[in-house]
């Protein structure tokens, strides 16, 4: 429900001062002399057009609501552009001018929020081009945009629900399943809270959800303040239907959702100086969204749920919020394959556009799907309700809807939701029988198969990007490999190189210890042989000369045994005749029992040898020679 007389869009300046901090600066398309910001009780304005971390950018957008006092009191929507320059480069300095850089903010505030985004391009270029100029007391260039916004308040097209929001394509790629659980928290109004350092792009989300909700744009006249429901107050119950008008068939089916009434605020941009109007006891529910990470350390004082943009995550602190926004089979089955459509079509270089440039995936796709999931909830929900109250006369039941369908929807989010003040609000406007129009059933209702299993598993492979990680993992421990086998390579080749060094000193080692031990064999034998020499006979032979090994001289040794003959011959000799002359003395004459006479020869000879061995062992064995040689024909004999 639109104002009767349409708001005319109104510019305005607002600077950032090095001492009064930020402060608005000039009006045009206001009457002279008055001044909206008093007017109104917009004493946050400068806060929500100078963002938190506005000047970390060239260019910022914030996105905020406000009040406006007329009668009765609605919404209006500004959008803010933010720049800086040197100051050094300015034309004009003003004498307030004392910092390098001037930071400056072009705010427009409009009543449809449908425009915001046509206002932002003309915004983005207007702002640019006053920049350029680098003298901020020429603003001639403002007044012609806000005359041109005046004049183009009638070619506003307020049929249309996606002028305004980040692409839902872009949405849909990085929170997948979790858009669906989102929307359904939209209906369920929590407190939510969307957090990210950019500013523009905290907004344009906060949008684009709530563009998913038919008609939900064009209806936000109370969302400024938690106190306004004019809306519900003045809503009525449609009595007719015709099903060839869209708009017709929204309104009968209680669409849009009204998310925003009595106890509900919708902040895009809020900045610190609004969080006691959060913490207010009469503020039950909100939307809003913040820059400043001083709101993530109290986020389970302000939010039941936080998107973070910044890591694109989603947090549900209740429980029981949680338990009802857990996603039934059919829930999932329905938003997997949606996400897997923008997959199939998704191109990185044109996130907003199928790859294909089809129908299929595109933004008018999503909001198709989402505005037919969203009108078998209701039937669904309203069949429920009918078919308890006629629980008694099973005849009353439609014959081809079986069981409850609102249970495909899971029915810990429809006994949440039918609590809700939205729902309240719908039940009260809205036929019994809406499920006569729209059947009553989920568009991917159904158990749970094994293509949802499939499908499932298949996806959050995806989310966890397992294959890019075991890809990698693969080539990492494939280099790993390689170098471990280098290096094993390399220290078993030096191991059998040490062994192999090893081996070969000790057989060096060994090679010398025997060389060693056969030269000091040789020079003994040697040393030995010379000193019997030496002491026996006056022959003398060269001694051998280092380790070179010395022939035997064989003239030597042969006169070396004919004298150790000839001693031997002389000694057994005297030694015979003394026996003989003692044997003659002690037996007398022989007898036939006595020894015969070569008996006692050979015994005295032995007993010669024996006494000669102990004195001469080289005579000895002469002797022994001789005595054989004479001794050889007795013994043939």
């Amino acid at each position: 429900m639109s104002p009767s007389s349409p708001f005319t869009p109104i510019v305005s300046v607002v600077d950032f001062h090095h001492a009064r901090g930020p402060e608005v600066e000039k009006w045009f398309g206001v009457p002279d002399g008055t001044d909206p910001a008093e007017d109104n009780d917009w004493t946050l304005l400068p806060f929500l057009a100078l963002s938190d971390g506005a000047h970390l950018s060239i260019e910022d957008f914030s996105y905020f609501t406000l009040v406006h006092k007329s009668e009765p009191p609605r919404s209006l929507f500004g959008i803010s552009c933010t720049r800086q320059i040197d100051a050094s480069e300015l034309l004009n300095k003003s004498p307030d001018v004392t910092r390098s850089a001037v930071q400056k903010a072009v705010v427009v505030i409009t009543d449809n929020p449908s425009s915001l985004s046509t206002i932002r391009e003309k915004q983005s270029i207007v702002t640019k081009a006053w920049f350029a100029q680098k003298d901020f007391t020429d603003c001639e260039i403002l007044q012609g945009f806000q005359r041109s916004l005046a004049a183009g308040i009638e070619d506003q097209d307020n049929e249309s629900d996606n002028l305004l929001s980040l692409s839902l394509r872009e949405i849909i790629h990085t929170f997948k399943w979790q858009t669906l659980v989102l929307v359904k928290c939209l209906l369920l109004q929590p407190k939510m809270l969307f957090f990210g350092t950019q500013c523009e792009k905290v907004c344009l989300l906060q949008f684009s959800l709530l563009s998913l909700i038919p008609g939900l744009l064009r209806a936000l006249q109370d969302c400024a303040d938690p106190a306004m429901d004019t809306y519900g107050a003045t809503l009525a119950k449609s009595t007719s239907l015709r099903t060839s008008d869209r708009q017709s068939l929204l309104s009968y089916m209680g669409l849009p959702l009204q998310i925003f009434g009595k106890g509900s605020l919708f902040g895009p941009y809020t900045p610190l100086q609004q969080l006691d109007t959060l913490a207010d006891q009469n503020t039950k529910s909100y939307v809003v969204g913040s820059t400043n990470s001083l709101l993530l350390h109290q986020k389970d004082r302000y939010a039941d749920v936080l998107v973070n943009l910044d890591d694109n995550t989603v947090s549900i602190f209740s429980t029981s919020l949680r338990s009802a926004l857990t996603l039934s089979t059919a829930d999932r089955r329905w938003i997997d394959f949606l996400t897997q459509t923008v997959n199939n079509t998704w191109d990185p270089q044109n996130p907003s556009r199928p790859s294909h440039m089809g129908y299929s995936g595109s933004e008018e796709f999503i909001r198709l799907q989402f505005e037919e999931y969203l009108l078998a909830l209701l039937s669904s929900i309203k069949y429920h309700g009918y078919a308890f109250s006629h629980s008694y006369d099973s005849k009353a039941l439609l014959t081809d809807v079986e069981g409850d369908p609102s249970l495909e929807f899971s029915s810990e989010f429809t006994t949440a939701w039918t609590q809700s003040e939205n729902y309240k609000l719908f039940d009260r406007v809205t036929d019994s029988h809406l499920f006569d129009v729209i059947e009553p059933r989920h568009p991917c209702a159904g158990g749970l198969t094994i293509d949802d299993v499939q499908r499932r598993l298949a996806q959050q492979v995806q989310e966890l990007h397992l294959d890019e990680r075991w890809r990698g993992g693969r080539e990492v421990i494939g280099k790993r490999f390689a170098e471990g086998q280098k290096r094993i390579g390399g220290f078993v080749t030096g191991v059998w190189a040490d062994v192999e060094a090893m081996r070969e000193a000790q057989r060096k080692k060994a090679a010398a210890a025997a060389a060693a031990a056969a030269s000091d064999s040789t020079k003994e034998g040697a040393h030995d042989t010379t000193a019997a020499a030496t002491n026996k006979s006056p022959v003398k032979t060269d001694a051998p000369k280092g380790n070179q090994f010395q022939r035997p001289d064989l003239s030597a040794a042969g006169a070396q045994v004919s004298a150790a003959s000839a001693r031997a011959g002389a000694y057994l000799s005297s030694w015979g005749a003394w026996a003989a002359e003692k044997r003659r003395t002690a037996w007398g004459s022989s007898t036939d029992t006595s020894p015969t006479e070569p008996q006692l020869e050979r015994r005295t000879s032995e007993l010669m040898i024996t006494d000669l061995a102990r004195r001469d062992p080289f005579a000895a064995a002469a002797a022994s020679g001789t005595r054989g040689r004479n001794q050889s024909p007795e013994k043939k004999l």
